[in-house]
C-alpha cells in the first residue's frame, strides 16, 4: 500500500492527483503516493493517510527536540484544512465552468421558449411539435389552470376531414383520446359508412382540450371564455392537416366556430354547409397549407347523443352525406 506501480503513477499524474495523495512517514519524510491497489479503493487510501498522520503526531510528541538528519530536507508541516479527499473534490470544483447555452436557442428544441399562454398569433405560426408542447403546457383558461391534463388530437396529420367534438369527457381523460369509448366506436362506424377513417384521412380532436369539471369533480358545461381560449388550437390543427371540411359534433363546437352563443340549439346550424375562415391564405413557412384560409363546416349530432336517441341517426346520416358532397364540391382529392 506504500508504493505505486508504473501504471498507477502515470494514471495519477495524468489526472493531476499525484501531489494530493502523498503519505508521510513517521519521521516526517514524504513517501510514495498511496492509492488503493487494484480498484483504487478510496476508503482504504484514506485510512492509510489517517494512520500516517497519527504516527507522525506521535513521533513529534516522543521526540520534540529531534532535528532532521543533515542531508534530508525537513518535511513541511501538513497544511490546515480539509483532508486530501476533500482537496480532490475542491480541485474538481475549481475546473472551468461549462458555458451556458446561448439565449437564442431554437424554440423547436427548447420547450421553455414556448409560452404557456401563447397568443393566437403565436399559435397560428406553430408546427405540429410546437403545437403539441403549447397545448400540453396551456394555461389560457380556467379548465387547464385547474390542473387537468389536455387530451391531444388523434388521426391522420394530413387529412380531408377534421372532426371536432365539444369538450373532453371523463372517458377521454382516462384513455387520453378524443371521442373515447362507445361514442368513438360509433363515430368510426359513421365515418366508415362514407368511406372515411381516422387513421387514413380524418383527424379527430376536441375543441376544449381539458375536461371542464365542477368543484366536486363532475362534468360541467364549458364556458364561452374556455371555448374561445381553445379555438386557436383547433384552427391551427385544421390548417396543419390541410382539411377542406370540418365536421362538428354537438352544439358546443358548432356554435363556437360559427360565432354563436353556446346555448343556441344545434338545429339552427344543421342542414347547410357553412363557410369557415380559419386563418391566412398563402403558406407562411411554418406548416400552413398553401391556399388555406376557408373551409366547409357541417354540423351534426354528437355520437353520445345518438347512443341515447337512436332515432336521430337518420339526421346524422344526412349530415355525413352533406359533408361528403361538400368535400367533392371543393375539388379536394384524397389526403396527401
Amino acid at each position: 500500500m506504500n508504493g505505486f506501480s508504473d501504471r498507477d503513477v502515470v494514471f495519477l499524474n495524468e489526472m493531476g492527483l499525484g501531489p494530493l495523495w502523498t503519505l508521510r512517514t513517521s519521521a516526517g519524510q514524504a513517501a510514495a503516493p498511496a492509492v488503493a491497489e487494484d480498484d483504487g479503493d478510496v476508503a482504504v487510501a484514506e485510512a492509510e493517510i489517517e494512520a500516517a498522520e497519527v504516527a507522525e503526531a506521535e513521533a513529534r510528541v516522543a521526540a520534540p527536540e529531534a532535528a532532521p538528519e543533515p542531508d534530508s530536507a525537513p518535511a513541511p508541516a501538513p497544511p490546515p484544512g480539509p483532508r486530501p479527499l476533500q482537496r480532490v473534490a475542491q480541485s474538481a470544483s475549481a475546473l472551468e465552468p461549462v458555458p451556458e447555452a446561448p439565449a437564442d436557442v431554437d424554440s423547436a428544441w427548447d420547450d421553455a421558449a414556448l409560452p404557456a399562454d401563447a397568443s393566437p398569433e403565436e399559435i397560428a405560426r406553430m408546427d405540429w411539435d410546437q403545437l403539441a408542447v403549447a397545448i400540453a403546457s396551456c394555461r389560457r383558461c380556467s379548465a387547464c389552470r385547474d390542473g387537468r391534463a389536455p387530451v391531444p388530437g388523434t388521426g391522420a396529420k394530413r387529412a380531408r376531414w377534421l372532426v371536432a367534438a365539444g369538450a373532453s369527457t371523463a372517458a377521454d381523460d382516462r384513455e387520453r383520446l378524443p371521442l373515447a369509448g362507445d361514442p368513438g366506436k360509433l363515430l368510426d362506424n359513421m365515418l366508415a359508412a362514407v368511406g372515411m377513417g381516422r387513421d387514413r384521412d380524418v383527424y379527430i380532436t376536441n375543441l376544449i382540450k381539458c375536461r371542464p369539471a365542477s368543484p366536486n369533480g363532475g362534468e360541467r358545461a364549458p364556458t364561452a371564455a374556455e371555448a374561445a381560449a381553445c379555438r386557436p388550437y383547433l384552427e391551427r390543427e385544421a390548417q396543419l392537416t390541410g382539411a377542406h371540411t370540418v365536421l362538428t359534433l354537438g352544439q358546443i363546437a358548432a356554435n363556437t366556430l360559427l360565432g354563436r352563443p353556446l346555448q343556441e340549439p344545434l338545429a339552427s346550424a344543421r342542414g347547410s354547409v357553412h363557410a369557415l375562415a380559419i386563418g391566412g391564405g398563402a403558406g407562411d413557412g411554418q406548416g400552413q397549407v398553401e391556399g388555406q384560409g376557408q373551409v366547409s363546416l357541417v354540423a351534426t349530432l354528437h355520437p353520445g347523443e345518438l347512443l341515447r336517441r337512436g332515432g336521430d341517426k337518420a339526421q346524422a346520416w344526412a349530415d355525413l352525406c352533406r359533408a361528403r358532397a361538400a368535400q367533392k364540391g371543393s375539388g379536394a382529392g384524397p389526403a396527401r
